[in-house]
């Protein structure tokens, strides 16, 4: 089906010249929010790596590891911090940067056409956000224990029954308590149920200060992981995990182009089931069932939005404004 093209007033307005001077318009009020907003990102820089690295600190506290990441040289912590501000400011004003973009090149656009990018632009929003949650929530989760735990040992347990000191040893027992006491003395110690010993020690001429030792078992491995290399995976991962969740959208517009149609994507079914396991053996690193078949399903479910979606909004609808009037007819249950 062929659609009206509609003529539109401010197509070919413009000089070559007017072009230019509109893009470098447009360029220099795209960074002028992500500077600012890096400056004020790197205020809450450390918030940023915490958020990113609750998942690996989870998993090293469930294996009763040290819940801590390295750092390697001085300046390691505060490159760190910058580049996550960068990626933090770009993030946060993509939409004010997509709108630019959107401004620049609406004018040379017709009515129908409009309509396609407007449907595009807030699916591909919803869709990264659900990748992201994804891999976040679950897959990070999954994966992270099942690296962590590679290489290690299980612990050694003795029964209480077993436990006999020598005669004339001078062993000793160390309490466990379940907070910190109200009057510590310097050379106290204790244990946490989580596994930590505490130890009071003298800090300047009148204080006390607490420190803290984990306990870990003992581990083929040493599993402690570097802070900028850790980074550099996990935003990897969750930008490869957001492209694969772009799949509806590629879905389509090959279906808008021409290139397919409903019923060639439901024959291609088999085809899709493969390419879901090829990405998702691509994406999750560990190659361990639980995280393959966790990706497998919703990259798959995607190709299968893809197809209701070309079926509720095809071209000539979206390009007639009647897609939402299809989402309401599907909603209530009409035909």
């Amino acid at each position: 089906m062929t659609v009206d093209h509609d003529p539109n007033p401010t197509q070919g307005s413009m000089s070559f010249g007017d072009h230019l001077e509109e893009l470098r318009r447009r360029l220099l009020w795209s960074i002028a929010l992500p500077i600012p907003l890096a400056i004020l990102a790197f205020s809450y820089a450390a918030q940023i790596r915490d958020f990113l690295c609750a998942p690996a600190i989870a998993a090293l506290k469930a294996h009763d590891l040290p819940a801590q990441l390295q750092v390697l040289s001085p300046i390691e912590a505060l490159s760190t911090d910058m580049y996550l501000s960068l990626i933090a400011a770009i993030v946060a004003s993509s939409p004010w940067i997509f709108w630019q973009v959107w401004k620049f090149i609406e004018p040379g656009l017709y009515v129908h056409e409009k309509r396609f990018v407007r449907f595009l632009i807030p699916l591909s929003s919803l869709l990264t956000l659900a990748g992201f949650s994804l891999l976040y929530f679950i897959l990070m989760p999954i994966m992270l224990d099942v690296l962590v735990g590679f290489g290690s040992v299980d612990p050694e347990i003795i029964t209480t029954t077993a436990l006999t000191a020598a005669p004339g040893s001078n062993a000793f027992t160390i309490p466990i308590l379940q907070q910190t006491p109200a009057n510590v003395v310097v050379g106290q110690m204790w244990l946490t149920p989580d596994h930590k010993l505490v130890i009071a020690a003298p800090h300047d001429a009148s204080g006390i200060e607490l420190f803290t030792v984990p306990l870990m078992h003992a581990t083929r491995l040493a599993q402690q992981f570097r802070l900028a290399d850790y980074l550099d995976f996990t935003l990897t991962f969750i930008l490869g995990t957001c492209v694969a969740f772009q799949a509806p959208l590629v879905v389509l517009l090959l279906g808008w182009i021409g290139v397919l149609d409903v019923q060639s994507l439901g024959n291609f079914r088999r085809y899709a089931i493969f390419l879901a396991l090829l990405l998702s053996a691509i994406i999750t690193p560990t190659g361990d069932p639980i995280s393959l078949f966790i990706m497998f399903v919703p990259l798959y479910l995607l190709y299968e939005l893809g197809i209701i979606l070309l079926r509720i909004a095809p071209p000539h609808a979206v390009a007639g404004g009647e897609v939402s009037k299809r989402f309401t007819r599907l909603f209530r249950g009409d035909r």
